[in-house]
């Protein structure tokens, strides 16, 4: 009875909220002026609501993406950046849903979770296949999600299809080569993103035939960008930026913006990490302290960010960390990783025709320098003018016209990864080893055991474009993270090092640090005597039985042995034999050592 009051009490005043999601697509619609589109419904929705022109989501791939909108907080603030991860966290930091819930909404999620942060039986009132806003009681408001998969990855390259789009109309990014596969992919793309606009309009019918249109604020977002190369997965705006359109009727005008008329557009900078707190202030609730995004609605006169923040980590089976900010003109790209290309070879990936097409092209070197760039070594820094260079391909860091907004944007990461205690840069093998599933969010707010400040120096001194000999000076450092970032700088310079400190790479192969010794390992694989390669196969051999280890730590011994190339022959007949899962494997990461396996072990016979 108490709910029931609660619910009657609530409903006067407090909007329905209807969130209808699509899966792997940026803003590739009519309403956004792109001339290849057929989106009517979603272009109607835009006509009496407003569409957002710099809506970011975090992370360009779904699990992590998820979870920022889901906590309300970046994921590299509670350890839960990497694809299909899971982060413990502390009990206070609930998922938004719960406060909704706890005012009396029905909340519904109609049915992809996928968060990396566990979600307990408080967050939703039905999460299926089968959750609906019709299955409240009676005047109760609700909150209720639906995600289309329409437009997924997975359905750009399903076949047989018949097209309906012309390829030989489709607008391809400057990077991509024109290929007929190409072609034909983005068109396959723009019939599912067809398909999906009707899914979505079937949402908005159902609502408008129950009477609720204008009891109800209607959110439509894409969770991240395209299913393709050099979206998903890449942190650039064509891998960030997704559509946002918010419809608020008539009666709830005071949660708008005053701007927000029928048809605007808004330039606001929008995260998905302000979706939670903006949910929450639409429903008049407070926002918890510990939420790091913004409300961009539920008032007049709301703060505007200044800045974007997004970024990226482990992608399945492949291990990268990458920062980036951008403004409404510039992005800033930091690559902590400069050794590892952005076009990785992940397995899932290089399913779809358009990445194995243009990796071949890259191998024949027949390929001009801003498409070739996705697949070679990384420069440490990217500066792009989204204006005058939409698809992010003349890099301006080097530029000497830019060194004062290349300075503004370095200070603008900086404060973010140290107001934000990023703990990214503890690398992912350590989580389950090291700090045995300690919860990341407080470790991070602790000086003594996260010297962020030093750690992210260390990893700066790493990454530039020179050898510097501090970082040798920290390979014995106390602080387990200091030595891998001072090992990863030795191994990121490893042709530029006047002298390769061979004798503490040694002692490093026994470091507490799984992570430390697999950098290690590779070092001395690829500069040490026979001596040293042996040792260190045979550590990175050991490392990589998943039945042994924390399947982390054998996905990133994995991803050393892949890229020591025909230095790891010997241990061809080794690597054949290890097993390819573990009893305590999860589901989601069940192909990630078997995926790395089959690559190295192709490559060699290739050999």
């Amino acid at each position: 009875l108490a709910v029931l009051m609660t619910c009657f009490s609530v409903s006067a005043d407090r909007p329905n909220i209807l969130w209808i999601s699509s899966e792997d697509n940026g803003p590739h619609l009519g309403c956004y002026g792109d001339p290849n589109a057929d989106t009517p419904h979603l272009d109607a929705l835009a006509a009496k609501g407003t569409r957002y022109l710099n809506a970011w989501s975090t992370l360009p791939v779904c699990a992590p993406a998820r979870t920022a909108i889901i906590t309300g907080m970046y994921p590299s603030s509670i350890g839960a950046e990497h694809m299909r991860s899971m982060a413990p966290v502390p009990s206070e930091l609930k998922l938004f849903p719960e406060y909704l819930r706890e005012a009396g909404y029905y909340c519904t999620n109609n049915s992809k979770e996928d968060y990396n942060v566990p979600a307990g039986d408080a967050v939703w009132d039905e999460s299926s296949n089968r959750a609906h806003w019709k299955n409240r009681n009676s005047g109760q408001p609700f909150f209720a999600v639906f995600n289309i998969g329409t437009t997924h990855e997975s359905q750009i390259r399903r076949r047989p299809h018949t097209l309906i789009h012309d390829p030989a109309a489709m607008q391809l990014p400057a990077y991509f080569p024109d290929t007929t596969e190409t072609r034909e992919d983005w068109a396959q793309y723009y019939d599912k993103m067809t398909t999906m606009d009707g899914q979505v309009g079937e949402k908005l019918r159902e609502l408008e035939e129950a009477g609720l249109t204008e009891d109800t604020i209607v959110v439509y977002f894409g969770d991240h960008g395209v299913g393709l190369p050099r979206s998903k997965r890449s942190p650039y705006n064509s891998g960030l930026r997704v559509p946002l359109i918010v419809y608020i009727p008539e009666k709830y005008r005071a949660l708008a913006p005053s701007d927000a008329v029928p048809g605007a557009q808004s330039d606001r900078l929008v995260s998905f990490v302000d979706l939670a707190p903006t949910m929450l202030k639409l429903a008049s609730l407070d926002v918890p302290q510990h939420m790091q995004g913004q409300p961009f609605l539920g008032a007049d006169r709301l703060a505007q960010k200044s800045y974007l923040f997004g970024l990226r980590g482990r992608m399945d089976e492949r291990y990268d960390l990458i920062r980036v900010i951008r403004d409404k003109q510039f992005l800033y790209m930091r690559n902590y990783m400069p050794h590892r290309p952005h076009g990785q070879h992940v397995a899932y990936m290089f399913q779809t025709s358009t990445t194995r097409v243009w990796h071949n092209r890259y191998a024949q070197g027949a390929l001009a320098p801003e498409s070739s760039y996705f697949w070679g070594p990384k420069a440490p820094e990217e500066l792009y003018d989204l204006t005058a260079d939409p698809d992010e391909v003349h890099n301006l860091a080097t530029s000497p016209g830019r060194r004062e907004t290349l300075a503004r944007m370095r200070a603008a990461l900086a404060n973010t990864l140290t107001s934000t205690r990023d703990v990214g840069f503890i690398p992912e093998p350590d989580y389950h080893t090291l700090y045995d599933e300690r919860i990341l969010y407080n470790l991070a707010r602790d000086d003594d055991g996260y010297p962020l400040e030093l750690i992210l120096e260390t990893a700066d001194i790493a990454t530039v474009s020179a050898f510097d000999r501090r970082l040798i000076d920290r390979l014995s450092h106390p602080h387990p993270v200091v030595r891998y970032w001072a090992a990863t700088g030795i191994l990121i310079h490893d042709r530029q090092a006047d002298a390769i400190p061979l004798v503490q790479l040694r002692t490093l192969l026994d470091d507490e640090s799984p992570s430390t010794r697999i950098v290690a390992a590779e070092i001395l694989a690829r500069n040490g005597t026979t001596d040293d390669a042996n040792a260190a196969l045979g550590t990175l051999l050991e490392l990589s039985d998943v039945s042994k280890n924390h399947v982390t730590v054998a996905v990133f011994a994995l991803n050393a042995i892949d890229y020591l190339d025909d230095k790891a022959a010997s241990i061809q007949d080794d690597l054949k034999a290890l097993p390819t899962t573990g009893d305590d494997v999860p589901l989601r990461n069940r192909n990630y050592v078997s995926d790395m396996l089959a690559k190295i072990l192709a490559d060699l016979k290739a050999q």
